[in-house]
């Protein structure tokens, strides 16, 4: 991913974390986990990707 991605994520990928699965091995930075469902959005902080959330979230986060 580079720094300026955008990836929309739901509540189907929290609690989430970059990089996500689908990066490859080689592209990996140390994995850290991002609360999105707080802003709506977060950016991460060793690539720069940007997440944001789409949907609603589910029952019991605020």
């Amino acid at each position: 991913m580079t720094a300026q991605s955008v990836v929309e994520v739901t509540a189907a990928d929290l609690p989430l974390a970059c990089p996500t699965p689908a990066v490859s091995l080689w592209n990996n930075h140390p994995r850290v986990a991002l609360a999105v469902e707080k802003t709506g959005e977060v950016r991460c902080p060793y690539c720069g990707t940007l997440y944001k959330f789409v949907g609603e979230l589910p029952k019991g986060h605020h």
